[in-house]
């Protein structure tokens, strides 16, 4: 599976913004040709809005762009002050439990030599996602990576703030092995989900 993420900033109306795409851009993603769901994240506080679309391959993903990236444009010009575009290839993924409107996530952005990419995800697949996928809590993990950049963002849904939080510390303990395979960590956004479209 291909992703799209789109994250917002500057947010001061999420509602107003979920209402304006539901009217606009979800009709439109629907038609286009192997669309398989959308699902929308916010940090209400922050003023942070994230959208995520699934693709089943990279170029339905990439020809979808010309039919949305206007009313993206025109969306985000009526409700953020910066928009940003990244495109991933969906490596892992894991649903214990499907998640729901309200759950809440937690997205990490990763970056690491492109080279390493195949051997550091069958790392992940073989000693960490086990580790995640017995914390209490857990839901859904989404691993995605562009394998050309070594760019990547993990996200992970849980039952509740607790479980999230607890999680969050756990991932911090693990990474300073992550760092010596030469994974680097950025920005963690912590976040709720308040659409679906799956």
């Amino acid at each position: 599976m291909y992703t799209r993420v789109v994250t917002l900033s500057g947010v001061k109306d999420v509602n107003g913004f979920l209402a304006a795409m539901q009217e606009t851009s979800l009709s439109v993603l629907r038609t286009q040709r192997g669309y398989k769901g959308l699902s929308v994240s916010a940090d209400r506080s922050a003023g942070v809005v994230g959208t995520l679309t699934l693709w089943e391959g990279e170029a339905d993903r990439d020809a979808s762009d010309s039919a949305l990236a206007k009313l993206r444009e025109d969306v985000s010009a009526q409700f953020a002050t910066d928009m940003k575009v990244e495109t991933f290839e969906e490596r892992v993924v894991e649903m214990t439990r499907p998640a729901g409107v309200g759950s809440p996530l937690m997205l990490t952005w990763i970056s690491m030599d492109p080279a390493k990419v195949d051997e550091n995800l069958e790392h992940f697949k073989r000693e960490v996602l086990p580790q995640i996928k017995k914390a209490p809590g857990f839901r859904t993990l989404r691993n995605m990576i562009n394998p050309e950049t070594g760019q990547g963002l993990v996200g992970t849904i849980w039952d509740d703030e607790e479980t999230m939080r607890a999680a969050a510390e756990a991932a911090m303990a693990r990474r300073p092995e992550a760092n010596a395979r030469g994974v680097n960590f950025g920005e963690t956004s912590y976040r709720e989900i308040i659409f679906f479209d799956m």
